[in-house]
């Protein structure tokens, strides 16, 4: 149980770096802060490079702890895409 409770965390930990990193690559043009450049070239790099977020292996582990299935992809593949282009999405209802 405990373990599941922790996967549901850090997902909502992930969603929230997400958010950061595109906010933070968008504010850091307008307000140079400290964070949020790191955060940009972070996610750029993860995007350009291929490279899977160290949270995504670590969420998998704790769900398969907890008794759950992992997936197989990356974090935006599994929770965001399905969101954005539901199944059945036809070029006709866009």
């Amino acid at each position: 149980m405990i373990y599941r409770a922790l996967a549901d965390v850090l997902l909502v930990l992930h969603l929230a770096c997400i958010v950061f990193i595109v906010a933070g690559g968008i504010l850091g043009l307008w307000w140079r802060a400290a964070p949020q450049i790191p955060a940009a070239l972070w996610g750029a790099a993860l995007e350009f490079f291929g490279w899977i977020c160290p949270l995504t292996p670590l969420e998998n582990v704790l769900r398969e702890s907890g008794g759950e299935a992992g997936y197989p992809g990356g974090f935006i593949e599994h929770y965001l895409v399905p969101v954005i282009y539901p199944p059945g999405l036809t070029r006709g209802t866009q």
